[in-house]
């Protein structure tokens, strides 16, 4: 941490609180059981489950996987320039499926740095002109008045610009200027837990074109846009000291921690925060692996936008498998929990017992096959998000909400939320 840090510690505990967002060091023990529930992840290599997400969180952390990282990064650069490079002819009724998103070939972008490599050459210039074809797009749905909104996301068109920023790939002013118009003008950006994320995406995506100063035109706006984004994110602070939720606090304080605008009341709010995470991490709330890659860095004083000039030969402790624990002679607890669907007609009320430790996807695929419920998903980042229940799809400015019982939105996927007997699960259509 150096002496520096250990004096702002210092002060910190003694109540003149830093005004600079750091995360001082937190349980080695905690960290590295953190960083074991990736590695079975890392040895899912086929196209759909393969996450450069979980190769930028450990080349960003303390922690290595030894020579499954370097099988990995192969492994993503197989998959995705066959997926994104193959050529038009070659196309049958399954390549739009499987062919990654802009968010994703973003994602491919940043491992591609933190493994020290700038992207170049044919294929690589191939990928980076197919990501601005991407941004050209969502710029275009967005509209000259502003009045649309991307077809993916902010955060997704956010996640772009700072993949080539951290390439040194310059995007033209207009695609800046539909994300800094966003972030001054639509309220709607910060409603919830997710908008935490998309502003922080945001922040990294500006900080990162400041640092580099590949816009000089629009540093002023940059400059100002930074300045709210971080305003908002520390307004965002609940109680328990996480930024929107638990979940969304990683991507927050990857940008706070590289602030260039201190003040008592971000030192303030980082600490409170790195409280609230351990706590976290002692109750072993992370267990979806993008998570688990956003706050690795944030536990080492890394983020995204430090892979503009990353230190590829820092040391990293090499991570060992978690040993087993032998499994229960038990017989599988039943748990009963109520699935509800409001805000279409009819509606739907059913009890589904499954298994205790079900996830709620587990529970919608239950009622699925015994009853007449019916639900599709599609994939994003963080997982599956519902796209229909019961045949009625999703409008445009619309979304299938789930809510736990009472009334509380849910702040995890549905592939990791486990819901407890007795519990009951709304999902609700609702506009925005």
């Amino acid at each position: 941490m150096g002496h520096l840090g250990a004096l702002l510690f210092l002060l910190g505990g003694l109540g003149a609180l830093a005004n600079i967002c750091e995360i001082t060091e937190v349980d080695s023990t905690l960290v590295e059981r953190l960083g074991q529930r990736l590695l079975p992840w890392m040895d899912r290599l086929s196209p759909e489950q393969l996450n450069p997400s979980i190769y930028v969180g450990l080349r960003l952390s303390s922690l290595q996987a030894g020579a499954k990282e370097a099988h990995y990064l192969h492994s993503l650069k197989l998959s995705y320039q066959q997926s994104l490079l193959r050529p038009a002819s070659n196309k049958d009724d399954n390549d739009s499926e499987a062919k990654p998103s802009m968010g994703q070939l973003a994602l491919y972008l940043l491992s591609l740095r933190a493994n020290c490599e700038f992207i170049g050459g044919r294929k690589g210039d191939r990928l980076v002109s197919q990501l601005k074809r991407f941004l050209e797009d969502e710029k275009r749905a967005i509209g000259h008045n502003h009045q649309g909104h991307p077809r993916t996301s902010y955060y997704q068109y956010s996640l772009g610009i700072l993949a080539l920023c951290v390439h040194q790939k310059r995007v033209h002013d207009s695609v800046v200027g539909k994300l800094l118009y966003a972030v001054e003008h639509k309220p709607h950006l910060l409603q919830d837990h997710v908008s935490v994320d998309t502003m922080a995406m945001a922040g990294m995506a500006f900080s990162c074109l400041e640092l580099s100063n590949l816009n000089p035109k629009q540093r002023n706006r940059i400059n100002l846009a930074l300045k709210r984004v971080q305003e908002k994110i520390l307004k965002a602070q609940t109680p328990e000291g996480y930024f929107g939720n638990v979940y969304s606090t990683p991507l927050a304080l990857q940008l706070l921690m590289g602030s260039l605008r201190p003040s008592v009341e971000l030192g303030t709010a980082c600490l409170k925060a790195k409280a609230a995470l351990q706590a976290s991490l002692q109750h072993k709330t992370f267990q979806n692996p993008l998570m688990i890659s956003q706050l690795l860095p944030v536990l080492n004083q890394k983020s995204y936008v430090d892979l503009i000039s990353p230190d590829c030969q820092a040391p990293r402790a090499l991570l060992e498998p978690a040993l087993e624990t032998p499994p229960q002679a038990k017989v599988p607890k039943f748990i009963d929990v109520l699935l509800k669907v409001s805000g279409i007609s009819p509606s739907y009320r059913h009890s589904v017992s499954v298994p205790a430790g079900s996830s709620l996807e587990d529970i919608l695929k239950n009622a699925q096959e015994h009853g007449r419920f019916r639900f599709r998903t599609q994939a994003s980042l963080s997982g599956p998000f519902l796209t229909s229940v019961l045949g009625r799809k999703a409008g445009e400015r619309e979304f299938w909400q789930v809510l736990r019982d009472p009334d509380t939105p849910l702040q995890q996927g549905i592939a990791d939320y486990r819901p407890k007997d007795g519990e009951t699960i709304e999902l609700r259509l609702v506009g925005w």
